[in-house]
């Protein structure tokens, strides 16, 4: 494309600008808002609001800030500008990562440590990052002037610096054309390590600026206009989370979850006014999340609001029956009077009754003239068989968290919620519990092997790490559990960032059945049994990597030995490090319920 005398340009299809595309959208349908996004006028570059909000690292849902590694990171940066933003998001790069320049940064920006250059002559390409080097433009400027080349030549330079044969010589060169402007060995010696370490792993400072814009906007949305934000977020999924995570967010920033209802939700995830006093809008869950709906049933159901009965949505919408069945799990269909399980009897009588006229019947009034179905007395679906449902049909906990039914459990374990985290001073030996929403298992400086597990109780997110020394003990368990339990020590590197470095894991599931079997004093024996516990017996050290409750049959596993052999009840023998699992273990539905990243075991 060069050698034809054009510019390249990456024209990314980020799935971010459809959710606030739709969350701009709703705005327009609800409250007849005309909102530009793009117009400084409507969203002021400077919002307090906004920035109040990217600094306390509640960014879930947010562009490129909504992962653990970036809460962090702007936890500890505290942007209050959009260049801090940019930078923000040309540091989180590999380049800035394996040169060791996040820290240095950050601690020159809040005055902690004095502003260093290599040298004098390179102040005017670092000082708008104090010293360190975060652009691609920065690495152009420092060849330059170091070497005298031109910026043209300097930019091919950055460029080969990617390729190992090619930087063998860049460095020979560098060197010589560094020396002859009359640079002291040990400032080219320190000012290559810069240049090749950062390599072409970073960002050029245009393209930060580009990704900037949505990270601003999105986080504008949520500060603003939370309701529409989960709902374009929702619709469109485009982060790393789970659905289920993005309602739990929801609910803690006081947006009302309105549910499932086929005479008021439509294909999409809508907002809709909860209450004319302040005008509260609540997030109207959508169609489209139910398992194995199609876009054409989605749409007739849509269309053909409201129903009178029953019968007359079967009639009208004609849903498939495992569809209909679906909906009135999950209470899409409690307008129409009776209990879920009277319901389900119905839609199996209305399914019969079709087929034995061999015809659909639409034609036909709807029975009862229209009004509520019959109650046939059945008893009502149990919380504990909604919540399953929920996760199921819709892979989210939508009327309450799953955690719920636990926080009692754990408050008797003395473990620490997520929100009173933040008051948890550092080096502090705390109990963690959640569900997990995801894993990561990303390349790090010390080229070990760390796992990153977030999880969530309801009450806030929990960022863990497990560093190699506790793989041996944690690693199956943290893969193979959905529930967990950990204990760890409180790490805290700044005002909003907090991870607990995690010691040991358990599966929730399993302690929460022997709790009921046994007692608590059967789940502190547990908890106090050393790690490792006694090769051949199951459950006998801090991380059992599946749990009974879990293992499909499969019973429980035990390490064996002081080895990372993990012994199964069938005599069978697998890694902690494996990713396989007893048939049955995961969700029925094969529902995203946490995030793993590519190269997790989990």
């Amino acid at each position: 494309v060069e050698e034809l005398g054009l510019l390249k340009l990456d024209v990314l299809g980020v799935r971010m600008q459809s959710a606030m595309a739709h969350a701009v959208a709703e705005i327009r349908r609800g409250t007849g808002e005309d909102l530009d996004l793009d117009d400084p006028a409507q969203v002021p570059p400077g919002d307090r609001a906004t920035y109040e909000l990217i600094r306390s690292a509640e960014t879930l849902g947010c562009f490129q800030i909504e992962s653990p590694g970036q809460r962090d990171l702007v936890g500890r940066l505290q942007p209050a500008t959009f260049h801090d933003l940019v930078v923000d998001i040309s540091l989180f790069r590999p380049g800035p990562v394996a040169a060791d320049m996040v820290r240095p940064f950050i601690e020159a920006r809040h005055g902690r440590a004095p502003v260093r250059f290599p040298h004098p002559d390179l102040a005017d390409a670092l000082r708008e990052t104090y010293g360190v080097v975060v652009f691609h433009e920065q690495i152009i400027e420092i060849v330059d002037v170091m070497t005298g080349c031109g910026r043209d030549e300097a930019d091919r330079v950055r460029r080969g610096l990617s390729d190992p044969p090619s930087q063998a010589r860049i460095k020979v060169w560098f060197a010589a054309k560094a020396a002859e402007r009359g640079y002291p060995v040990e400032v080219i010696a320190r000012t290559w390590e810069i240049v090749e370490a950062f390599g072409s792993y970073g960002f050029c400072k245009a393209h930060a600026v580009a990704f900037a814009v949505p990270t601003y906007q999105s986080a504008w949305l949520k500060a603003h206009h939370p309701a529409a934000f989960y709902a374009g977020l929702l619709t469109h999924d485009p982060g790393m989370y789970p659905k289920r995570l993005l309602l739990a967010d929801a609910r803690r920033r006081g947006v009302p979850v309105l549910p499932l209802d086929v005479n008021r939700s439509a294909v999409a995830h809508r907002i809709e006014l909860v209450s004319d006093v302040g005008e509260v809008w609540g997030l109207r869950l959508g169609l489209t999340d139910v398992h194995g709906i199609s876009g054409a049933e989605a749409a007739r159901i849509e269309s053909g609001q409201p129903y009178a009965s029953l019968r007359d949505f079967w009639d009208r919408a004609r849903p498939g029956r495992p569809v209909a069945e679906r909906l009135a799990q999950v209470g899409a269909l409690d307008s129409f009077g009776a209990n879920r399980r009277d319901l389900l009897l119905h839609l199996t009588e209305l399914h019969g009754a079709q087929r034995a006229a061999g015809v659909r019947g639409g034609a036909q009034l709807p029975m009862e003239g229209g009004r509520s179905t019959a109650s046939v007395g059945l008893p009502d679906l149990s919380d504990a068989e909604r919540l399953s449902a929920e996760l199921g049909v819709l892979g989210m906990d939508t009327s309450r968290h799953l955690m719920g039914d636990h926080h009692a459990f754990l408050a008797e374990l003395g473990v620490i919620p997520a929100r009173r985290l933040r008051e948890t001073e550092h080096g502090r030996t705390v109990l963690v519990a959640g569900a997990k929403a995801a894993t990561q298992t990303p390349p790090i400086r010390s080229g070990k092997r760390v796992i990153f597990t977030t999880l969530d109780d309801g009450t806030g997110l929990v960022d863990l790490a497990f560093f190699d020394d506790s793989h041996e003990r944690c690693a199956h368990t943290v893969f193979h559990s959905f529930l967990l339990l950990v204990r760890g020590v409180v790490q805290r590197r700044g005002p909003q960032s907090l991870s607990v470095v995690g010691a040991a894991a358990w599966n929730l599931a399993e302690l929460v059945e022997l709790r009921a079997t046994g007692g608590l004093d059967a789940v502190a024996a547990r908890l106090a049994e050393p790690a490792g516990g006694p090769a051949g017996e199951p459950g006998g050290q801090d991380g059992e990597p599946v749990a009974a409750g879990e293992a499909g049959g499969g019973g429980e596993p035990a390490v064996k030995g002081p080895g990372r052999t993990i012994r199964m009840s069938t005599g069978y023998e697998m890694n902690p490090w494996a990713d396989l699992q007893p048939p049955g273990t995961g969700p029925a539905t094969g529902r995203k319920l946490w995030h793993s990243s590519p190269g997790s075991a989990g």
